[in-house]
């Protein structure tokens, strides 16, 4: 019996709800879908996904199995596989928080199968870790010490996988660069560039993550904010959001390296459990990635977009280490975690431009997009979100800049008309930005006149 398992974001063998599911019930075909709607949102990830293709291939192909590729809306096409193979079940994981499933039970149910979503690998399961209220936990602190205390479930291993005797037909999976072609029309000619910085597959996130924990993690408190380093994080942001690697997975070999008395874990798990408030409060309030959390803030004179929210896009507003990381965002589909707070900041407080201007730019520019986390860290930088930032601390970029980039090395590669980075920069930015690397552009305003303008409106609003 045929059992279709669609790898919805879950990139994986290992540690994957669906495709254990799925294997205990008959012949597996496993189904990748390459939305073009997802493609034209959100390029950058898209595209990322894609590369991850061969990689999973190489690892069904150990386990005597195959990956089926397909192009389209995705309730189309579990109609469609679903009608040609006779599978009478697809199994897959629950979209959120990244797409709804609004209509794919039905559409599998032409074709003839019954739909199963599964939970994501999460930490924890929605709404699983509540106050003594009963409610939500809205605050980190209290949120990390209950998930800190709770029961983690252990990963999955990666089950047997048995064959069916005919195979549907796939678009090309085994390429080294496959092609998502709407997204990489949406990247213009950014994706080559991109695709320089991205080490795909889940064997590879595995390895990076032993290899952070076997030295690197015992500075992770203080490495973490110099982005200049570049074994001062974990670099798995890009895997987890495309699910090459599992938060379960991560948790129980970062646990074994703790317990070992290794220096630097727990901060780094912090960080891990911070992904996962994230989810949880997006999952109670889905509409944080259009509005406000704190309704108080619906009112705020925020600009909306505006010739100098461009400026900030194209790395073009004067200020050196907003630049730099704009320019290191657009070369690399990442921007290190200090300076995504620098570039958000200056954005929102100097600039006083809406934070959803921000927000749409990184899902389209981000490889490792989570709409979640997102859509939390925009509003907490502006203020707006839950357990935010003072709306009235307004990062200092320069200031920012002698603390955690003292040399200037950080600024210099992504600056440097002669550097790498920049030159990067010059190859992957589209024509029309007209990029003169020479030329460094003017502020458009001073970072005190700035600050001071700011600090006005946020008195006379009195949030």
């Amino acid at each position: 019996m045929a059992v279709i398992c669609w790898f919805r974001r879950v990139l994986r063998l290992d540690d994957h709800p669906a495709l254990c599911a799925a294997a205990a019930e008959g012949e597996v075909i496993p189904l990748v879908i390459l939305d073009p709607e997802e493609a034209r949102d959100h390029p950058a990830s898209a595209q990322r996904q894609a590369l991850s293709l061969p990689r999973l291939q190489a690892a069904l192909h150990r386990h005597h199995s195959r990956l089926i590729v397909r192009r389209g809306a995705p309730a189309g096409v579990l109609e469609q596989i679903a009608r040609q193979t006779g599978a009478t079940q697809i199994h897959a994981t629950e979209g959120f928080p990244f797409a709804s499933d609004h209509g794919l039970a039905a559409a599998a149910q032409r074709g003839g199968a019954r739909l199963v979503l599964h939970p994501l690998a999460d930490l924890a399961g929605r709404g699983a870790l509540t106050t003594q209220q009963g409610g939500i936990y809205k605050v980190f602190t209290p949120y990390w010490r209950a998930l800190r205390a709770s029961q983690i479930a252990d990963p999955l291993p990666v089950p047997r996988l048995s064959s069916p005797a005919d195979w549907p037909d796939s678009e090309d999976a085994d390429g080294k660069d496959p092609d998502w072609p709407e997204a990489r029309a949406a990247m213009r000619r950014g994706w080559p560039v991109v695709a320089g910085h991205v080490e795909p597959g889940e064997d590879r996130a595995l390895q990076r993550l032993h290899d952070f924990l076997d030295g690197p993690v015992a500075d992770y408190a203080t490495h973490r904010d110099q982005p200049w380093r570049d074994a001062g994080t974990s670099g798995l942001s890009d895997a987890l959001a495309v699910g090459e690697i599992s938060p379960r997975r991560i948790w129980q070999v970062a646990g074994d390296a703790r317990r070992d008395g290794r220096p630097g874990v727990e901060d780094f798990l912090r960080e891990l459990g911070w992904r996962e408030f994230a989810r949880e409060l997006f999952h109670d309030a889905p509409e944080m990635g259009r509005t406000c959390w704190r309704e108080e803030w619906q009112d705020f004179p925020w600009r909306r977009d505006n010739a100098a929210a461009e400026d900030w896009r194209r790395a073009a507003t004067g200020v050196p280490m907003v630049d730099a990381g704009l320019r290191e965002l657009f070369v690399t589909g990442r921007m290190h975690n200090r300076v995504r707070m620098i570039a958000a900041s200056y954005l929102t407080k100097h600039l006083l431009t809406d934070w959803r201007v921000g927000l749409d730019w990184f899902a389209r520019t981000l490889t490792d997009w989570d709409p979640a986390s997102n859509a939390m860290n925009w509003q907490w930088v502006a203020g707006c979100g839950p357990d935010a930032a003072p709306y009235f601390r307004v990062f200092n970029p320069d200031t920012q800049a002698e603390k955690f980039d003292a040399a200037g090395r950080y600024r210099d590669h992504w600056l440097k008309a002669s550097a790498a980075g920049a030159q990067e920069f010059a190859r992957a930015a589209p024509l029309s930005w007209k990029i003169d690397l020479a030329r460094p552009p003017a502020p458009a305003i001073s970072l005190a006149q700035g600050r001071a303008r700011a600090l006005t409106a946020y008195e006379e609003f009195k949030p």
